[in-house]
């Protein structure tokens, strides 16, 4: 009897998470078709508008000269600080209004709101992840960039990028099912995070009481650890990943709960 409700348990479990993968799925390419449209091109535009977003800040800072007085090139500073905001950012932005614009969707029984918001979650980090792969390989492909000193601290920087992004979306498009406020908030909140969040300056060069106000925000450790494995020894890097990932972790349970509070309210509605 125990074996066969061990063997019970194992086919159920394989069962949801074939449902699971099968949702997920089928919401991932409705929200491409919607958002890009049905043809290739369309398609292209889940990594091509993050990508012109970078290169439009790299030509503006490239004209203005921020390349003065530094020992890297513009486009990797550029890139490596721009791409990381847009990973983040991003994944908060397009969950804030996600259950609301999705509805109609969780009248179907397998899907939960959490399955709303993965998927924008995954789009997200696909999309900032392409722009930011390609746009690497092309600059360094024509000498404007340097290979990474470390590639596999660059990977770990992003991917606690994504997870940050990720676990702060959950919170955002969990919350913002109660009210409309949340998506409004969250705008000119992220605007004012973004010349603090290290896309346009390393920590060590500012002044030692700012160096404490702008590492209490977590993605500014995470673009710190990116540029350490990108620069190598010509930046001096300030971080602390086991601080970053707390947050994380407390976002990410936060996030989970509210989630589970949003599915009974979007239900009771």
């Amino acid at each position: 009897m125990k074996e066969q409700a061990e063997t019970f348990e194992q086919v159920s479990l394989a069962r949801a998470l074939t449902i699971q993968g099968r949702v997920l799925h089928a919401l991932f390419l409705r929200e491409v078709i919607t958002r890009f449209g049905r043809h290739n091109l369309g398609v292209l535009w889940l990594f091509g508008e993050p990508m012109l977003f970078t290169l439009g800040v790299l030509s503006l800072w490239s004209l203005a000269g921020l390349h003065h007085g530094t020992n890297f090139t513009i486009s990797a500073f550029a890139i490596t600080g721009y791409s990381s905001v847009l990973l983040w950012r991003n994944c908060a932005t397009r969950s804030s209004a996600a259950i609301q614009q999705n509805a109609n969707l969780l009248y179907h029984r397998n899907v939960q709101v959490l399955d709303v918001l993965l998927t924008r979650i995954l789009i997200e980090v696909a999309g900032a992840t392409a722009s930011f792969a390609i746009l690497s390989a092309v600059f360094i492909s024509l000498g404007l960039m340097n290979v990474p000193v470390d590639p596999m601290q660059v990977l770990i920087g992003w991917l606690m990028l994504a997870w940050f992004g990720g676990a702060l979306a959950l919170l955002i498009g969990s919350a913002g099912s109660f009210s409309e406020m949340v998506e409004r908030l969250w705008h000119p909140v992220s605007y004012l995070l973004f010349p603090l969040s290290g896309a346009a300056f390393m920590v060590d060069w500012l002044p030692g009481r700012m160096q404490q106000f702008v590492l209490a925000l977590p993605m500014v450790h995470g673009v710190e650890v990116l540029r350490a494995g990108y620069f190598g020894i010509a930046v001096h890097p300030h971080f602390n990943l086991a601080y970053m990932g707390a947050v994380s972790l407390c976002l990410t349970l936060a996030g989970l709960y509210l989630t589970q509070l949003a599915g009974r309210y979007v239900e009771v509605r």
